[in-house]
């Protein structure tokens, strides 16, 4: 009989109990959660609080004011009009643009991708001052015009909503191209010639194989542009100014000029409602697109 000692067996390695995962897990998102709830929760809650109150207590009267008055549902309706018109035309020209990128070789696409990701680094206010100095009178585009013959004179540009569309696509233009790229430089294009092999002609193969599978990034790029043209300030601000009052110039009104913060809390909370209801809806748009 061997004298040599049986290894001992192997002790099974221990393994956490669920509750003690789940209180590890609460003590390291604790930090995260504290940071979150004082930087958007509390402000959040006292925006939504100001806007219920007045100088006698509770009240509807700021949202009476914003919601009944012509002039404000105006208000609103520009705002609206502005993310509309923004989001289509950056739509129209964003979506063709992300295929050009995707399908560039070379240094070619690297240049495109420059040309895209270099305006992101300067600023809103920089960008639409730039489109204020191009549009006047004595502007660059005045001058090209007049200089080639198409008008014989300057013609007013700043200040009117051509110029403000203009500049809100083109500063709000990346966030379209972006995200429809990123989907689209996925895409295998051997899907449209097996759609091809099947008797689909090229507008049939687009609308029914291309535009499902790239329809996630334009959903993305569609709620970026909605939700940042309809809150923009500086745009709408320095291109046509009085003559275009939105929901982001009432607040700031409200609160620098008329004193009526209360009044400045509800048309921000109305603004907010707008914003959550178009990611909402993105996100419900994506998961169906997903599905599908």
């Amino acid at each position: 009989m061997s004298d040599r000692a049986l290894p001992a067996p192997a002790t099974p390695a221990m393994k956490p109990a669920p509750d003690r995962e789940r209180r590890l897990a609460l003590l390291i998102a604790a930090p995260a959660v504290l940071v979150l709830v004082g930087l958007f929760a509390l402000p959040l809650v006292k925006l939504l609080a100001a806007s219920l109150t007045d100088a006698t207590g509770l009240t509807l009267t700021h949202y009476a004011k914003l919601l009944g008055t012509s002039y404000y549902l105006g208000v609103i309706w520009n705002s609206l009009r502005l993310a509309l018109v923004t989001t289509l035309i950056a739509l129209a020209i964003g979506y063709p643009a992300a295929f050009a990128i995707a399908r560039a070789r070379g240094w070619v696409r690297s240049a495109l991708l420059a040309s895209l990701f270099l305006p992101l680094a300067a600023s809103v206010i920089v960008k639409a001052f730039a489109w204020t100095i191009l549009l006047r009178s004595d502007g660059l585009v005045n001058t090209v015009l007049v200089g080639i013959g198409i008008i014989d004179e300057p013609i007013r540009m700043i200040f009117t909503e051509t110029a403000l569309f203009v500049g809100s696509v083109n500063i709000f233009l990346p966030f379209m191209i972006l995200p429809i790229y990123t989907v689209v430089a996925q895409f295998d294009g051997r899907l449209t010639e097996a759609a091809a092999t099947l008797g689909a002609g090229p507008l049939e193969a687009f609308v029914k194989v291309v535009v499902p599978l790239t329809l996630p990034g334009v959903i993305a790029g569609v709620a970026l542009v909605f939700s940042l043209s309809v809150s923009a300030y500086v745009v709408p601000t320095l291109l046509i100014g009085e003559r275009y009052p939105t929901l982001s110039t009432t607040i700031a009104k409200a609160y620098l000029l008329a004193r009526q913060p209360e009044f400045g809390a509800a048309a921000g909370v109305v603004l907010l409602a707008i914003a959550i209801a178009v990611v909402a809806l993105s996100t419900r748009l994506g998961r169906t697109g997903g599905k599908a």
